[in-house]
């Protein structure tokens, strides 16, 4: 039996990393669309030579996409953004491409399309990030059949935009936390890479949802406080109020550098907890015990202790 070939849309980000991998280690081909695949070469050196294909591929141009997909068994589609900028857009990126790799894949010998969603994802949510993801959703299962959804919750890892914010953030004497009552389940990278590869293999499960979170369910506060324990910095932790956030937000959203905090993340803030429901497939269907990121997060936070890897707790 030939290996199978799985183009993976956004390979080169930071879930994509570790599903390649995983993908590899078990010999599937990967052939892996991402923007300036010049500085993806360190990929390569994941698996065994030939294995992986690196294709320059821009998300704003569809025509190279039937290309990329032609010859696959399985796509994945790893590409979002968490805000908008000029040229990309919430809806064109998390509904339009979706729509896009769907149909090709319908019009394909493509076995299955793994579609990574979020969280959230809602038709009436009036954030504009949930409801282009939950349209995105649409798309695909509409389109194609045999496509798969995974929503994970706050995805977390060493490169992860949400531990190391907070890390970075500690040389403040006062940390704002905006939501300090949020409920979220944060994952752990890794477990995310996992269930991909799960859902690709478990059969009967095309146009499924599987919900995806870590074992614990905690409040952006506590977790916060769990970062600066964790690089033994002692801060006081206090919420800042929506009122006040969204204000900042909306300055911020007019400056050309990447926000903190977004006028449509403070939207997603005020909605439904980021944990996973009853009403979908989760972890345990695909037999993944997930991993306690407090616990992992020191393996890669040290790096903010003011005595390095070895400092003591204080």
């Amino acid at each position: 039996m030939k290996n199978q070939i799985c183009t993976i849309l956004g390979g080169g980000g930071f879930i994509g990393r570790y599903l390649v991998r995983n993908l590899t280690k078990k010999n599937y081909r990967c052939i892996i669309s991402t923007r300036k695949a010049f500085q993806k070469g360190y990929l390569k050196t994941q698996a065994t030579p030939g294995s992986i294909e690196l294709i320059d591929w821009n998300p704003n141009n569809f025509s190279g996409l039937k290309e990329a997909i032609k010859n696959s068994d399985i796509v994945i589609n790893l590409i979002g953004i968490l805000y908008e900028t000029r040229k990309q857009k919430f809806y064109n990126i998390h509904s339009r491409i979706p729509e896009a790799v769907s149909k090709i894949c319908s019009e394909s010998d493509v076995k299955k399309f793994i579609h990574v969603s979020a969280i959230g994802a809602s038709e009436t949510s009036k954030s504009l990030y949930q409801k282009s993801k939950y349209q995105g959703e649409m798309e695909a299962l509409n389109n194609f059949k045999n496509t798969v959804i995974i929503r994970p919750s706050v995805v977390c890892g060493t490169e992860d935009n949400f531990t190391n914010l907070f890390s970075k953030l500690s040389f403040l004497p006062v940390i704002p936390v905006v939501g300090i009552n949020y409920n979220f389940q944060p994952i752990l990278v890794t477990d995310v890479a996992d269930a991909i590869v799960q859902a690709i293999e478990t059969k009967d499960n095309e146009g499924k949802i599987y919900e995806i979170g870590g074992p614990k369910v905690i409040s952006f506060g506590d977790m916060v406080k769990s970062i600066l324990k964790t690089i033994n910095k002692k801060r006081f932790v206090v919420e800042m109020p929506m009122p006040i956030a969204k204000i900042q937000s909306a300055i911020t959203d007019l400056l050309p550098i990447p926000p903190i905090l977004t006028k449509d993340q403070c939207e997603i803030l005020s909605e439904a907890d980021n944990v996973v429901s009853n009403k979908h497939l989760t972890l345990k269907d695909l037999d993944i015990k997930p991993t306690d990121v407090e616990e992992a997060m020191k393996k890669w936070l040290w790096r903010y202790k003011d005595g390095g890897q070895f400092a003591k707790a204080q």
